[in-house]
């Protein structure tokens, strides 16, 4: 047996390490039983499963399927780079788990087993190669936290560019430019005394304050949007309202299995509080945790969550499946506090009150289609952001541990995986090659060449 496993095993916070494993047996639970998933591709698979028009082995080769490569090229290397869990590590993994167990008394007890013993892995495993990486003869761990500088600098500009999708180049550049104000003015303001009410004044952060104008002025445009009406004036029933009538029974799913989902919307949160800093919902959100930006965290967090209302409700009310961190509102609830009981309690509000509104939220949405559109806009426009600020932190990061050689590195497999048959998701390229560089700066000072 593996000693020095053991040993870190122990080393482990076991308050941290036993909420992880309860996230994960209750995910793979879940899953097990159709209640929730995580992938948005595998949900509309459920029903198909559960109505006998699919087996379970189909089912299970299509969630390996479907979730393997997420896993290994886009979760791990952002986890890796921070170290905090991307939440994607976790619960794609519990999907995998869940549907791979067999529907049974037995399978269901399993696949909990499996998923709290799968987060402890996760959670050990990522530890252990830290470990292994800072204790190479070149160092690179502290060169590979610059992947995510870029994003730093750079998360508050996404709104401008959903608005330039959704509302033309020139609004666009106007929200740019508000938001390059919003950053200058708060630099040169710097903080903010309050008299005798606070003893110190309140730091202002630009990037959190350029953020916060920019999103103001996409929903701006976003609601200002209205549905069109028909001749003679008359409102139309919205495509969501006639998608709840049609699927009621399937919302009524939903909400029967509400209190296992309200508990993993209030372990979620906890798990994402600063004091914990196990998950985080997405690579910006995770690179700004990592840097102890808990503000700018938050703001990211909840523009996100916005971007997911239309996904994971419209998917949600259609298939009868929920995920098991809701909209990922969970998320903002975890970094608005440093107070664990209070996460949970508000992560496990948040998650009732979706569950509960779901149809007030569909049919919502069909009385702002802006709103609805921004969603799939955001999630499109982030990830464009990530791809720049990635490759360009992967290059200044690679260049560090391997001068000169590291760009041409990160370059190289930016471009050639552009040509394989089946290409890693683009935003991973940047700490991926920068790990490459990382363990080749080490080969080359092992065999004499640097």
């Amino acid at each position: 047996m593996d000693h020095s496993f053991l040993m870190r095993l122990i080393e482990i916070d076991p308050m941290k390490a036993g909420l992880l494993a309860v996230i994960g047996a209750i995910s793979a639970m879940m899953a097990n039983r159709g209640i929730a998933v995580f992938h948005d591709g595998l949900r509309p698979l459920i029903p198909e499963y559960l109505e006998g028009r699919m087996s379970r082995k189909a089912l299970a080769a299509t969630s390996f399927a479907l979730s393997f490569g997420l896993i290994i090229g886009f979760g791990l290397p952002f986890s890796l780079a921070a170290p905090i869990i991307l939440v994607h590590s976790l619960l794609l993994g519990t999907d995998v788990i869940g549907v791979w167990c067999a529907d049974s008394r037995k399978g269901l007890i399993a696949s909990g087993i499996i998923g709290a013993l799968y987060a402890i892995a996760l959670m050990t495993g990522l530890r252990s190669v830290v470990e292994l990486f800072s204790h190479m003869p070149v160092n690179f761990m502290d060169n590979l936290g610059k992947v995510g500088d870029p994003i730093v600098a750079c998360f508050a500009l996404f709104p401008a560019i959903v608005v330039g999708y959704q509302y033309g180049y020139r609004k666009g550049i106007w929200v740019l430019l508000a938001t390059l104000v919003g950053y200058l003015a708060t630099q040169s303001i710097g903080s903010l005394s309050f008299g005798g009410l606070i003893e110190k004044p309140v730091k202002l952060d630009p990037n959190g304050t350029a953020l916060l104008l920019s999103m103001l002025a996409m929903f701006y445009f976003a609601m200002k949007e209205r549905p069109a009406q028909a001749e003679g004036g008359t409102q139309q029933p919205g495509a969501n309202e006639m998608l709840v009538g049609l699927f009621s029974s399937r919302i009524a799913r939903i909400q029967k299995n509400k209190w296992l989902l309200v508990l993993s919307g209030g372990l979620t949160a906890v798990a994402a509080t600063m004091s914990f800093s196990l998950l985080a919902e997405g690579p910006v959100s995770l690179q700004l945790m990592a840097h102890g930006e808990q503000h700018s965290a938050m703001l990211v967090a909840l523009a996100r969550a916005i971007s997911f209302v239309p996904l994971v409700g419209m998917t949600a009310i259609a298939t009868g499946v929920y995920s098991p961190d809701g909209m990922k509102f969970v998320f903002v609830a975890g970094l608005a506090t440093n107070n664990p009981w209070i996460a949970f309690v508000a992560g496990c509000v948040i998650m009732l009150m979706e569950i509960q509104l779901l149809t007030k939220i569909a049919i919502g949405l069909d009385k702002y289609p802006g709103v609805k559109a921004c969603g799939d806009h955001i999630r499109t426009a982030i990830t464009r952001m990530l791809e720049v600020s990635l490759l360009v932190g992967g290059m200044i990061a690679s260049n560090a541990i391997l001068p000169g050689m590291g760009f041409m590195v990160v370059a190289g497999l930016y471009l050639l995986n552009r040509t394989s048959k089946r290409p890693l998701v683009e935003m991973a390229i940047g700490p991926i090659a920068t790990i490459i560089v990382g363990i080749l700066a080490n080969v080359i000072h092992i065999v004499g060449l640097g």
